[in-house]
């Protein structure tokens, strides 16, 4: 009999297995930050109205007639145009900048078929015939760009040079200041 035969065989339990050191939290990322924020504020914006309507419950109210809170304008006109310049100049470039914000701005033509004006189409209506007026006011704004944008040719080729009115609205107005501080 051998010696490996004498021990009883003995039943060794299986090693375990040791747990694997824990992952730290992956962090979250702005998209699940704002999720859970949103989540958050969802439950107290919920909490503070019931809230609310506990606290309000025994207040009586009485029911409020739309047509008594909201109300139109009663008129709907353009605001009438202040007069700030007292020289006949100045204030026929301010109304004819007040027209091009108002009723448009155009290029190719004096008047569009929607009525808006160019430029000088602006100057023609608020001017009211005074050929004289028109002319200073022509030139006053000329000499306005000329001043901002170098060698130009005309008020009409100005005008047309752009894709949009913001610029040559801009320079009626900046027209009007200048015709102001000549005194014109």
């Amino acid at each position: 009999m051998s010696h490996a035969s004498l021990s009883p065989a003995i039943d060794h339990p299986a090693p375990t297995p040791q747990a694997a050191p824990a992952a730290p939290p992956a962090e979250l990322t702005l998209e699940e930050r704002l999720v859970l924020v949103n989540a958050a504020m969802t439950v107290r914006l919920d909490e503070a109205a019931v809230a609310y309507e506990v606290n309000t419950a025994h207040i009586p109210t009485d029911p409020v007639d739309l047509a008594d809170v909201v109300t139109g304008p009663l008129d709907t006109q353009p605001a009438p145009l202040p007069d700030l310049y007292p020289t006949p100049v100045a204030a026929v470039l301010q109304r004819a900048h007040h027209r091009l914000l108002t009723g448009g701005w155009c290029k190719d033509v004096l008047v569009d078929e929607d009525g808006a004006r160019c430029m000088l189409g602006a100057i023609r209506i608020e001017a009211r015939g005074d050929s004289g007026l028109e002319a200073s006011a022509a030139s006053v704004l000329l000499d306005a760009i000329r001043r901002k944008f170098g060698d130009v040719d005309s008020v009409p080729g100005f005008n047309d040079a752009w894709a949009n009115g913001r610029n040559p609205i801009r320079m009626v107005d900046q027209a009007a200041h200048l015709a102001d501080a000549r005194g014109l």
